[in-house]
């Protein structure tokens, strides 16, 4: 390795701290003013530093995430294509359970469609069937997105650093084959304490959840971390996301999938 490949290496290394160390002291300054607006894969290589320490430190990988799949969620963030990051064990949230006080900075949530798989994916190529086949079931779910980067204030190239702005997931507990119901049509309901906040439907993460996960797929075996059975992969949201408050209690209901829920303790 060169002396200015070392070089990067260690700025890198220092933008994967900075990250970490954001979970304990507080959100930081943005990082697309050091890194190229469309330097991705150098963006996902600090995603990856902090993904092989967290790895190090005992925690376990149990699935991906795509963000950034709906028009809505691209539109509020101002980007114009998905991203991926990693899902660990520590992050899952019992359905019904609660989030205790201080344990995101800036959360905000989501409804998605969760899948789970029986079969690897593993080729950079896929097509629809590889895919049908490999999925085991489908539920409902919650993602509570996070962002160490002050005010939400991110760029592609944050968000993809910040291991794709990820906080919590809630996953529902009635699984559901994928022939059972409609995954481009079906419809979602999210409500705060019982008002509707956010509206949705299948065909606003990438035309549809299946293409979603093709997207990820390919680009996990690409990258090396190639979805697995077992895995849960978090499809992308189906309508626009909010901000998520103490003393808040969300519920989501997807069309033929059921619902799932979550609640945020008071401070």
């Amino acid at each position: 390795m060169s002396e200015r490949d070392d070089r990067k290496e260690v700025v890198l290394a220092d933008m994967a701290a900075r990250l970490r160390n954001a979970y304990r002291q507080g959100p930081v300054a943005p990082l697309r003013h050091e890194l190229p607006e469309a330097d991705l894969d150098t963006a996902y290589r600090i995603q990856s530093l902090n993904t092989a320490h967290w790895l190090e430190q005992g925690r376990r990988l149990v699935g991906r995430k795509i963000g950034l799949t709906s028009v809505a969620v691209q539109k509020q963030l101002g980007v114009d294509q998905p991203d991926y990051g990693m899902l660990f064990d520590d992050m899952a949230i019992l359905d019904g359970g609660s989030v205790p006080a201080g344990t995101l900075l800036q959360p905000r949530i989501e409804a998605e469609v969760a899948f789970v798989l029986k079969q690897p994916l593993d080729r950079e190529k896929l097509l629809l069937p590889d895919v049908v086949k490999a999925i085991d079931f489908a539920l409902p779910a919650l993602e509570i997105v996070d962002s160490r980067i002050a005010g939400w204030d991110i760029g592609i190239v944050d968000t993809i650093a910040d291991n794709a702005s990820s906080g919590l997931f809630v996953l529902g507990t009635t699984p559901v084959p994928i022939d059972r119901f409609d995954l481009r049509l079906c419809g979602m309901v999210m409500e705060r304490n019982g008002d509707p906040v956010s509206l949705g439907v299948g065909a606003a993460c990438l035309g549809n959840p299946l293409n979603a996960l093709i997207w990820l797929a390919e680009r996990m075996a690409a990258v090396g971390y190639p979805l697995g059975p077992g895995d849960v992969v978090l499809s992308g949201a189906l309508g626009a996301m909010v901000p998520a408050k103490p003393g808040e209690r969300y519920e989501a209901s997807i069309g033929g999938l059921g619902s799932v829920r979550v609640s945020f303790a008071a401070d």
